[in-house]
């Protein structure tokens, strides 16, 4: 669906020109995100469905993921041997409920994941505070390897629509970082917009514009006013 509406020597270039920019004109002493943003249009917030969703890129979009696990003696070590961050049964109990440390804890991480034979017993021992800031533990199972589950997560992203009065109506999301090669930048914003158009009612008749820009770059164009 993208590869028809949108030329491929504009996204050639565009991606050629968030990687050229952010690497030889002008680069920072941070790896960049690359970002898609969409605006949209013949959308009306207040009547249509909450659009909101979320889908595995190609290609993991970040440069750092965070993770962090709460397992039982296996997922520990499995945990241990990848290098992630890891907290035990015991480490949990001397939290003791402090919110000031769950919420450090959720600030933290991108995702926490915990051994399903011991999930049942993180709200007692942590409390709410993880579940409302969004947090809360997702489960491993005894057949699942924590290597599977922290590749899946890293190349998931989330879209969700942005709407304040006064202000265009938009969706975004991280599609890549400036230290990945053009292909791979390219096949993660091709199957980005693919995904976003199974949100939209009436498909491109809902997409006003597309951008694509790194955190510090300059906006490039990839879609926009022109009748479909």
């Amino acid at each position: 669906m993208a590869r028809k509406n949108i030329p491929a020597d504009i996204l050639t270039e565009s991606i050629t020109g968030i990687l050229e920019y952010s690497t030889k004109t002008k680069p920072r002493k941070f790896v960049e995100t690359i970002e898609i943003h969409f605006g949209l249009k013949n959308f009306d917030p207040t009547r249509d469905k909450r659009i909101a969703g979320s889908t595995e890129l190609p290609h993991a979009p970040r440069k750092k993921f965070a993770c962090l696990v709460l397992g039982n003696e296996k997922h520990l070590m499995e945990a241990k041997d990848m290098g992630i961050d890891f907290k035990s049964l015991d480490d949990l109990k001397k939290v003791n409920r402090d919110k000031k440390i769950v919420k450090k804890m959720g600030k933290s991480y991108d995702k926490i994941l915990a051994s399903a034979t011991i999930i049942r017993q993180v709200p007692r021992l942590l409390g709410p505070q993880l579940n409302r800031m969004g947090k809360f533990p997702l489960a491993v199972r005894a057949n699942e390897t924590i290597a599977e589950k922290v590749d899946s997560f890293a190349k998931n992203v989330k879209f969700a629509i942005k709407f304040k009065a006064g202000a265009p109506m938009c969706l975004s999301a991280p599609v890549g970082h400036v230290q990945m090669t053009q292909k791979e930048v390219e096949e993660n914003v091709v199957a980005a917009i693919n995904y976003v158009l199974t949100l939209m009612k009436k498909g491109w008749q809902n997409v006003k514009k597309i951008h694509i820009k790194s955190t510090m770059g300059p906006t490039f164009t990839i879609y926009g006013f022109v009748a479909q």
